[in-house]
């Protein structure tokens, strides 16, 4: 009788996700994802991928246990806390291994004006009157900003929304681009502050390079705590880890 290959449920989204699910996608196991359902046109990824919340821990852990998943990497955005914290208490409830993949944050460096706040509700509070904010956050952190009729506000997001906006603003349907490119955007925009999520990674640091050469502030979302015992920072190590996990 042939032995069944282990499950593994990625919690995915990112970028380093997708770079896990291809890289398991060649190993003896059985790969899936579970998408947050957040952007209407994911990229394709190997194996079988389910799109929505679980409903909660108890609902993460009924799908644990009825897809007899032996290994959870949470491999979600830095900012999602709540989908951490039920990976934490699922895994938990099961039994199960959890891994947190996530990414390293950026530093501040010298020439960087950053404003550490807690979050967007913080942020919206602090923005000063009259200010061009460059607003880069996800379409579902926008509402807090809406009450803010006396700032105007420049939003790029990937597809577009239907929350609440503020009175003034702008939408610009567009990915973070490079380094020139997001400088000659903050310069034509006449951004005067940038708030953002201390994200980490490559893709959208640009934006911090260029408003450390135009000498811009930064308001920049504190992430939230960690919660998981086991936590890597890059691809790598994970796969390391899950290698030794294994015994492949």
């Amino acid at each position: 009788m042939p032995v069944s290959k282990p499950k593994v449920l990625i919690l995915g989204g990112t970028t380093e996700a997708a770079q896990l699910a291809q890289e398991l996608s060649t190993w003896p196991v059985a790969v899936m994802t579970s998408l947050a359902g957040r952007t209407a046109n994911p990229a394709p990824l190997p194996g079988p991928v389910r799109s929505g919340g679980f409903g909660g821990a108890d609902g993460l852990a009924a799908y644990i246990t009825a897809e007899k998943i032996d290994y959870v990497i949470d491999a979600t955005h830095p900012y999602a806390a709540r989908i951490s914290q039920n990976a934490v208490t699922a895994t938990a409830l099961t039994g199960t291994s959890l891994l947190r993949l996530e990414r390293s944050q950026w530093v501040q460096q010298n020439g960087d004006q950053w404003i550490t706040v807690a979050n967007e509700e913080e942020a919206a509070r602090l923005i000063p009157a009259g200010e061009r904010v460059f607003l880069a956050l996800g379409r579902q952190h926008i509402a807090p900003f809406a009450t803010r009729a006396d700032a105007h506000f420049i939003m790029r997001m990937i597809d577009p929304t239907d929350a609440p906006l503020p009175k003034t603003c702008e939408i610009v349907l567009a990915r973070p681009g490079t380094h020139a490119q997001e400088t000659q955007f903050l310069t034509e925009k006449r951004i005067g502050l940038i708030v953002c999520r201390n994200s980490g990674g490559d893709t959208s640091y640009a934006k911090i390079r260029a408003a450390r050469d135009l000498a811009l502030p930064v308001m920049m979302i504190a992430r939230p705590p960690v919660m998981a015992e086991h936590v890597t920072e890059t691809v790598e190590e994970t796969i390391r880890l899950i290698r030794l996990h294994f015994g492949f």
